[in-house]
């Protein structure tokens, strides 16, 4: 379904909605706090436990230490019942704003290393390197958090889901190092995929290479 532009996975139950995040990877999350398997403050904090995905709570609660309680937990908005059609809409809109606006409407560069989100374009020294979608999904996690590490829970999470550990470490790393491979540079220069070892990896930013170049 495509109302208003947006492609819906709809479902019914928390379970089915942290099951079904590893498949979708969706851009938003829209969480009814009343499901019928469990409270949604739960589904709120085990999805911002792997993902920093934007989430908006709806909820016919209003009272304000039930807002405060699940933005503290993680919600990007909180959205109280009854409400328009157009209020939701805006509220979306200004979610993916706060969350993606600035990351999205401009090119990220990194070095040689250039990133046009709008188009889902990447390019190394002008020429485009084709990434798998896993591939791009995880230079695209890499690049909202420039510069931090992620650990290898979290980008696991954040790729696949609740999926078993030792399997998907195996899968991180081969992605890893596939994704390196395409958009290779000098490791003697500098490694453009930090590994930190035993917590995870992080992606040099546009800063680190001035700062190589002026040692150069």
């Amino acid at each position: 379904m495509q109302p208003a532009g947006y492609d819906l996975y709809p479902v019914s139950t928390g379970e089915e909605a942290l099951r079904r995040f590893k498949l979708a990877r969706p851009e938003l999350i829209l969480l009814d706090l009343f499901l019928p398997d469990m409270d949604g403050k739960e589904v709120l904090r085990r999805l911002r436990a792997w993902t920093s995905t934007p989430i908006v709570v709806m909820s016919v609660r209003d009272q304000e230490s039930e807002k405060i309680a699940c933005l503290d937990a993680g919600a990007d908005d909180y959205l109280t019942k009854p409400f328009t059609m157009g209020e939701l809409l805006a509220r979306l809109r200004a979610v993916l704003r706060r969350a993606f606006g600035a990351a999205q409407s401009e090119v990220f560069t990194a070095g040689d290393l250039r990133v046009d989100f709008n188009r889902r374009e990447v390019f190394v020294e002008q020429q485009q390197v084709k990434l798998s979608p896993t591939e791009y999904d995880l230079l695209k996690v890499l690049i909202h958090h420039a510069g931090l590490v992620r650990s290898h829970h979290q980008l696991i999470y954040e790729l696949w889901g609740d999926t078993h550990y030792h399997d998907a470490a195996h899968l991180l790393r081969v992605t890893i190092s596939n994704l390196r491979r395409k958009l290779a540079c000098d490791p003697r220069i500098l490694r453009r995929i930090v590994t930190e070892p035993g917590v995870g990896y992080r992606l040099r930013t546009d800063a680190d290479w001035a700062q190589v170049r002026e040692n150069l």
